[in-house]
């Protein structure tokens, strides 16, 4: 999702979580900073759609959870709640119901990246999400062209960054065991001129 400006109003997390079942947008958290999320390109909903679909495709009757753009993520103890564009879950602890809004063991996270959330999503949000155990692969789709970039847990202090270009490059999602072509993930995508 694309991200507008700081909301200037600090919030508890407890105020937060009380209030977004309720917000006509949604929000992300970040130590009392609440930031409102913004719409997103045509090329941004159709690579972050087709990635969802063949994800929880490959992932039927596993176990494991896939959630689109509508899911949050906290992080560090409640002091981060991030809305992914798709996110992968495979702990049994994530389905009980006192997490029905929000997940805390992500094996998989893939963000589909906007000139207004890039930096962010390389940087800061990436900092955050470091910090989930569970977390094995985060994954950065330039919505624009025929370009991925996955960050895999080499160890809990190393990350090994592979990038992927051009329609005929395979994605390999070891974190849940699956390969994807850039050509199906940009399925029906038209890149801007």
């Amino acid at each position: 999702m694309g991200q507008a400006q700081r909301q200037g109003t600090c919030l508890t997390a407890e105020e937060y979580l009380a209030g977004e079942p309720f917000a006509e947008t949604k929000h992300e958290y970040i130590d009392g900073e609440v930031y409102a999320m913004v719409g997103v390109s045509d090329a941004h909903v159709k690579v972050a759609g087709n990635t969802y679909a063949l994800i929880k495709s490959h992932l039927r009757g596993s176990g494991c959870s896939t959630y689109i753009a509508d899911m949050k993520v906290s992080v560090n103890a409640g002091k981060a709640f991030f809305y992914p564009d798709v996110m992968v879950t495979c702990d049994p602890s994530d389905q009980q119901p006192e997490r029905n809004y929000t997940k805390q063991c992500p094996k998989l996270i893939i963000e589909v990246l906007s000139p207004s959330t890039e930096s962010k999503d390389r940087g800061s949000k990436f900092q955050y999400y470091r910090q989930l155990a569970s977390l094995e692969d985060y994954v950065l789709i330039n919505p624009n062209a025929y370009y991925v970039e996955l960050f895999h847990r080499h160890n809990q202090h190393e990350w090994l960054l592979s990038s992927y270009q051009g329609s005929d490059a395979i994605l390999t999602l070891t974190s849940i065991k699956l390969s994807i072509s850039l050509s199906d993930l940009y399925e029906d995508v038209r890149f801007e001129q």
